[in-house]
C-alpha cells in the first residue's frame, strides 16, 4: 500500500521520536538515494523497523495488531497454513462472521492476501504488527499441532485397542503389515514425526511402559516428556516404524537399526532408527537429522579470538590431522562439517567417510560404512589412498587400524579430519597412543586439537544480577577468572576497566515464547595447536594433565574458561556452563 511521505515526515516530526537534527540529516539523505526516510531512519537504527511499521500503520489508518502473549484461536490460526504464515509473515487472529483479520508486516504484500483470500473465501482485513508478535503467533502451531495430535489419539485409539487386543500370542507378519498400514496409526506416526520437526527435537523416544506408552522429545539436549498414549498403541507405532525403516516385522528378540527419510513442511530429514527389546515391548529411538542444516560459520558455532585464528590457520594446511574431541552430541561432526564447507573449493579433492552421512554437501565425496559387509572405516581409508584425495574426513577414530591408516595419510600429504570420545582436548594424544599408535608419529601429524561441548543459549527475556564476591571466589577456584577477564577485554566484550564485580551475568527467565528460557545451542570449545614444547612432552611420556597445563600456558582458554567467558557475554548462564562441564 502507497505510504504518503509528507505524512510520514509530519507525523515522525510531530512524533517527537526522532531529533530534528537527525531527521533533517536522513531527510537529505533520503532525497539524495530517491528511497523513503523510513528506510533510511531504520538502515541509521534511528527508528526500529517495528517502531516504522507502527507510524506507518497510524499514517495508512490500518489498525496495529499486538499478538505477543496473546493466545490465539486454533480454529482462526489453522486457516492459514503454517508454511505461508512463516514465508510471508502472515496470520490470521480474529474471524467474525464472513470476514477474516490477519496480522501482517507488510500490508503491500498483495500476493499473501490473494493467497489467503482464495484459500478462505472471507473477505481479508489486514492489519499492521511487529515481528515480535509474529513469532510469537507462530509458536502457537506448534501448541494446535500437540493439540491436534491429542485429538487423533482420542479419536484412533478405540480402533487401536480392537487390533491389539485380538486373541493369539504373536501376530504373523501379514498382520503386522497390515496394523503397520492402518490409518490410525499412519496418521499418528505422521503427527508425531511432524510435531518433533516443527519442535527442533534432536531426538525422539517412545517407551512402553506397564500401562502407557511415553514420547519423549529431545530439544537443545534436554528430553522433555511430549505425551502419554494409550499401552495399545504401542505394537501398531512400533510395527508402522519398522516398515517406514525397513526391519523385520516379526523380530522382536533382538536389536535393529535402521533409516528412513521424510520430507515436512518443504524439510528434508533422515531419521535414523533404533529398536531396543525392553521389559515391556520394544523401545524406539529416533535420531533426526536436518539434510539443510549446513551452513554454519565457525564464529556461529561459538568459536572466537585466538581459537578461532588457531582453526584458521590448522585449516590451510596442506598435511597433517585436525581432531575434535567430546562425548556423542557434543557437536564435534558440526565443527568437521563447517571447516570442510570452508576447504571446499574447485581446487580441492574432498572424500569423507561417515556413519551415518548426517548433512549431503555438494561436490564433496560422501561414504556410508556398512560394518555388517566388512566396510569398515580402516577399509574406507585404504580405498581413499586410491582416490587421489586432497582432503580426507573420517566420521570417527575407534581402533588401532584406523588411528594407523589416518596417521599415514597424514603422512604421506593429505590433510585428515576426525573425530574422537575423549573428555578433554589434552586427552585426544593419550587416547591414540593408548590405540596404539607411536607417539613420534602422532607428533609429527596433529596441528590442532579441539575439545568441546554444547551449552543451551538465553532467550532475550533475561534475569540480570551480579556476582558476589564470595561466588567470584568459590569460581576462582576451577576458573582462572584472570585469564577470562583479559580475554573479555581484549575481544573488547567488556570496558578495559572492568571487574568481575561490574560485569552483567544473566539467569533464564520463561516466557510464552520460551517456556525453559533457553532456545538453541552454541559450543563452548578448547583449542590448542600441537606446539614444539606440547610435542616435548609427549614425546617423554607427558598425562594429559601435564598436557593441559602446557597448552594453557601458552594461552588456551579451557571448555570451562571459555563457557565463563559466553556467560560474561550474557549467552548462557554459569548453571548451564556447570551442567555441561560436570557432565
Amino acid at each position: 500500500m502507497y505510504i504518503d511521505e509528507k505524512q510520514l515526515k509530519g507525523f515522525i516530526v510531530d512524533s517527537g521520536l526522532v531529533p530534528r537534527s537527525e531527521f533533517e540529516d536522513a531527510e537529505k539523505q533520503a532525497e539524495k538515494d530517491n528511497v523513503s526516510i523510513g528506510k533510511v531512519l531504520v538502515e541509521r537504527a534511528v527508528v526500529t523497523e517495528d517502531d516504522m511499521r507502527r507510524m506507518q500503520a497510524y499514517v495508512l489508518g490500518i489498525p496495529f495488531v499486538n499478538l505477543k502473549g496473546k493466545k490465539i484461536d486454533p480454529e482462526a490460526l489453522s486457516l492459514i497454513p503454517e508454511p505461508i504464515a512463516r514465508n510471508h509473515n502472515i496470520l490470521a487472529f480474529k474471524k467474525t462472521g464472513d470476514a477474516l483479520e490477519v496480522a501482517m508486516l507488510d500490508t503491500g504484500d498483495l500476493e499473501a492476501i490473494d493467497f489467503v483470500k482464495k484459500k478462505v473465501g472471507l473477505k481479508i482485513l489486514p492489519r499492521l504488527t511487529d515481528a515480535d508478535s509474529i513469532k510469537s503467533a507462530l509458536l502457537q502451531y506448534q501448541k494446535t499441532l500437540k493439540d491436534e495430535f491429542g485429538d487423533i489419539i482420542q479419536a484412533e485409539s478405540e480402533a487401536l485397542k480392537a487390533i491389539s487386543n485380538e486373541p493369539g500370542s504373536d501376530a504373523s507378519v501379514s498382520d503386522l503389515k497390515k496394523l503397520a498400514e492402518d490409518l490410525p496409526v499412519v496418521r499418528i506416526v505422521d503427527s508425531l514425526l511432524s510435531h518433533a520437526v516443527v519442535q527442533n527435537a534432536s531426538d525422539v523416544h517412545i517407551e512402553p511402559m506397564e500401562k502407557e506408552l511415553v514420547v519423549r522429545y529431545r530439544i537443545d539436549g534436554i528430553l522433555h516428556d511430549a505425551m502419554m498414549l494409550p499401552k495399545t498403541a504401542a505394537s501398531s507405532i512400533t510395527a508402522r516404524i519398522k516398515v517406514l525403516a525397513n526391519l523385520k516385522l516379526d523380530e522382536k528378540r533382538l536389536p535393529q537399526d535402521g533409516r528412513f527419510k521424510i520430507d515436512l513442511h518443504g524439510q528434508k530429514v533422515s531419521l535414523r532408527v533404533s529398536l531396543l527389546p525392553v521389559f515391556y515391548g520394544e523401545k524406539v529411538v529416533m535420531r533426526l537429522l536436518r539434510e539443510s542444516a549446513g551452513g554454519f560459520t565457525l564464529e556461529s558455532l561459538g568459536f572466537h579470538g585466538e581459537a578461532l585464528e588457531r582453526l584458521h590457520s590448522a585449516a590451510k594446511q596442506k598435511t597433517g590431522m585436525l581432531l575434535t574431541t567430546g562425548p556423542t552430541g557434543s557437536g564435534k561432526t558440526t565443527t568437521l562439517y563447517t571447516l570442510l564447507d570452508i576447504l571446499n573449493t574447485p581446487e580441492v579433492n574432498i572424500s569423507t567417510i561417515e556413519d551415518p552421512i548426517e548433512y549431503q554437501m555438494p561436490r564433496v565425496n560422501q561414504t556410508q560404512v556398512k560394518p555388517e559387509i566388512g566396510f569398515t572405516f580402516a577399509a574406507g581409508l585404504r580405498t581413499f589412498m586410491r582416490q587421489d584425495p586432497d582432503i580426507i574426513m573420517v566420521g570417527e577414530i575407534r581402533d588401532k587400524e584406523t588411528v594407523s591408516l589416518a596417521i599415514n595419510a597424514a603422512l604421506t600429504g593429505h590433510l585428515v579430519l576426525s573425530t574422537l570420545h575423549t573428555n578433554s582436548a589434552a586427552g585426544a594424544i593419550p587416547r591414540m597412543i593408548d590405540m596404539g599408535s607411536e607417539p613420534f608419529l602422532l607428533v609429527s601429524t596433529v596441528n590442532v586439537i579441539i575439545g568441546q561441548r554444547l551449552v543451551r543459549k538465553l532467550c532475550s527475556p533475561r534475569k540480570e544480577y551480579r556476582l558476589s564476591q564470595s561466588e567470584i571466589t568459590s569460581l576462582g577456584k576451577s576458573v582462572n577468572l584472570d585469564h577470562v577477564l583479559s580475554t573479555l577485554k581484549e575481544e573488547k566484550i567488556v570496558p578495559g576497566g572492568a571487574t568481575w564485580e561490574k560485569i552483567p551475568f544473566y539467569k533464564a527467565k520463561a516466557s510464552p515464547e520460551c517456556p525453559d528460557g533457553f532456545s538453541g545451542r552454541i559450543g563452548i570449545h578448547e583449542v590448542f595447536p600441537v606446539t614444539p614444547t606440547i610435542k616435548d612432552i609427549v614425546m617423554k611420556g607427558g598425562t594429559e594433565d601435564t598436557i593441559e597445563k602446557q597448552a594453557v600456558t601458552e594461552g588456551m582458554l579451557t571448555m570451562f574458561e571459555d563457557g565463563i567467558f559466553k556467560a560474561a557475554q550474557g549467552i548462557t548462564t554459569i548453571e548451564e556452563v556447570l551442567r555441561v562441564i560436570s557432565e
